[in-house]
């Protein structure tokens, strides 16, 4: 991941609406924001690159990928659990969570330190993958535990006590290519899905992207897709 997360039209493009969705809400800061399931640094660099004043810290409860996050960015990262956070309440204005509730046996208890560590009016970002019948070998060589349906996310969302503003899937565009590779002609692979094309099919891929981004920047939604992306708020 750490080799191709800053390139891979994947990640380009999470990263993207991460940063879109919080700079709508937070402006150009000082506000401290939280990376909860930091992995090897990608959304860190991202959000620094584009945000100067923005005070960001990483989450991770891999120490490998805190190191290797550390290594690659200014800041701090803090080796911990998504589920019991070792920061006090109201630390931060915003928590974004790029794939990790995926990756819990118990997302909602991670929801709820979100909240509790977010100051009040403050905001959740996440994203996850959609459909448990598109479970598949990048599934497992990722190390998920669940995916989502739209309304489950929000649901998950307003139990933990927010407010749910905005819920959309993405990666919609190219979801009957992806639902082929992974359902019929996929084989196991160490890292799954997780790894870069020849330049010229990236250079596609980033274009395709770049149209479903145009769409959701004039306010649409897109209502199948791969991936889930819903923004909650803590109440004030």
């Amino acid at each position: 991941m750490a080799e191709v997360e800053d390139r891979m039209w994947y990640f380009r493009s999470l990263h993207d609406h991460c940063h879109r969705l919080l700079r709508r809400r937070l402006g150009p800061g000082p506000v401290d924001v939280l990376d909860a399931g930091c992995g090897t640094g990608g959304l860190i660099r991202h959000l620094q690159d584009r945000e100067a004043q923005w005070r960001i810290t990483g989450l991770d409860a891999s120490p490998f990928a805190c190191e290797l996050a550390a290594r690659r960015n200014r800041g701090r990262v803090v080796e911990g659990s998504a589920d019991a956070l070792p920061f006090p309440e109201a630390a931060f204005a915003a928590v974004v969570a790029a794939d990790l509730l995926y990756a819990l046996d118990d997302p909602g208890a991670a929801l709820r330190e979100f909240r509790r560590c977010l100051r009040p009016g403050g905001w959740a970002v996440v994203n996850v993958p959609a459909y448990r019948w598109l479970w598949s070998y990048h599934d497992v060589a990722v190390h998920g535990r669940h995916r989502f349906v739209r309304r489950e996310v929000a649901e998950l969302l307003h139990s933990a006590g927010f407010a749910v503003e905005f819920c959309t899937h993405w990666n919609a565009l190219l979801f009957p290519l992806i639902v082929a590779q992974r359902k019929v002609f996929g084989r196991f692979s160490a890292g799954g899905d997780v790894h870069e094309q020849a330049a010229p099919v990236e250079a596609v891929l980033r274009m395709v992207m770049a149209v479903e981004t145009a769409w959701l920047r004039l306010g649409g939604r897109w209502p199948w897709g791969c991936s889930i992306l819903a923004v909650g708020r803590k109440p004030a």
